[in-house]
């Protein structure tokens, strides 16, 4: 199981229905990219750090953890806003309010990502996919998705098991071996994707699959509280928002 699966199903807010977890998570990441980046995303990115941390109870190694890589793809983006291609100035030159326009979509994507997070960290996906066939999603595109959903978990877990045997046999000790190593192990692995693949489909054909996977979704309901709350945050922000940046120069 991967880190933040693992998370998401030893939460706080476990048994806390998806819609409760959408409106708060994804209302910031909303708030994040339609508020001005200064100060609306920062107060997103700084809210969204304190209910991970503290309501939803997230640790902060794994949230670091989980964040450094959708950071670096931001800190990717914004780096190209620095300069521009082309002009007076010679064919890559250091662009006009670079640093600024870098800064704000820095702020944005930062902190739409702890918004995705707040979710993703609090909302096992055993629990989201089997309810979106009640909010009209079709049975067979979820069903896909929960079988991926499992297969990827067996893959890894595959890989890593190679990957083990590998390094027991010296298989890591020099480039050579690395590069044979590493070819054996996508050679393995799809083989062992397949074959997982077709036991899988012969087992769900003597259980009569008839196109629907059946799963047991635990009993929750949505908190009139918790969406409310979750409501007057949202809305608070985006006053704070609105205040200070009339305030701020």
């Amino acid at each position: 199981m991967l880190p933040i699966d693992a998370a998401a199903h030893s939460s706080r807010w476990r048994r806390r229905h998806p819609v409760d977890k959408a409106v708060l998570g994804l209302g910031l990441t909303v708030l994040a990219i339609s508020l001005p980046p200064w100060p609306g995303a920062a107060l997103v990115l700084v809210t969204s750090l304190a209910v991970l941390l503290g309501p939803a109870g997230v640790p902060a190694r794994r949230l670091w953890r989980a964040y450094r890589v959708p950071l670096g793809f931001c800190v990717t983006g914004a780096l190209t806003l620095l300069v521009q291609v082309g002009g007076p100035d010679g064919f890559v030159s250091l662009a006009d309010e670079g640093p600024l326009r870098a800064g704000e979509l820095l702020l944005r994507t930062s902190a739409a990502s702890l918004g995705v997070l707040l979710f993703a960290f609090t909302t096992p996906m055993s629990d989201l996919l089997p309810r979106l066939v009640k909010a009209g999603v079709p049975a067979p595109v979820v069903d896909v998705a929960l079988v991926t959903y499992r297969m990827s978990f067996l893959l890894l877990d595959s890989v890593r098991r190679i990957r083990q045997a590998q390094a027991a046999r010296l298989g890591h000790t020099s480039r050579a071996a690395e590069w044979r190593s590493l070819a054996g192990l996508g050679a393995t692995a799809f083989v062992r994707a397949f074959d997982r693949a077709t036991r899988l489909q012969a087992g769900l054909a003597g259980r009569g699959y008839d196109g629907t996977l059946r799963v047991l979704v635990p009993e929750a309901r949505v908190s009139v509280r918790f969406t409310a709350a979750s409501c007057g945050l949202l809305a608070a922000l985006a006053a704070l928002t609105l205040v200070l940046e009339r305030a701020l120069p």
